[in-house]
């Protein structure tokens, strides 16, 4: 019985990781190499673009500046769980989310001098 658990228990964990989608502006090698179509060489490609000039803004973007990754193969990674979008600051594990105040996101405090 417990081994049927496990058994279940990993499989649920499986599909569940295989949904999660891997950001070109923040994953690792392991994590790019994971995506069914990157394997070591094209990770360390998007890796060595990535330090070299920046985030990638878009698709379109990420298919220029990679050699070898034109418009189809871009939407079959994206299909496989690659998202690109704009770059975001990684919060530290542990980090609340900003406490709501019901101000515009925009609204910030204005200091004189």
């Amino acid at each position: 019985m417990i081994k049927k658990f496990l058994a279940a228990f990993t499989l649920a964990l499986a599909v569940g990781s295989a949904f999660a989608g891997v950001d070109i502006n923040s994953a690792n090698s392991d994590a790019l190499r994971g995506i069914k179509g990157i394997g070591p060489a094209k990770a360390k490609a998007i890796l060595d673009e990535r330090e070299a000039h920046g985030p990638f803004k878009d698709a379109a973007e990420l298919s220029k500046r990679v050699k070898g990754m034109g418009g189809k193969t871009v939407d079959r990674l994206q299909a496989e769980g690659l998202t690109i979008g704009p770059a975001t600051k990684v919060a530290s594990a542990g980090a609340s989310p900003p406490a709501a105040t019901g101000k515009p996101a925009g609204a910030g405090v204005v200091v004189k001098k």
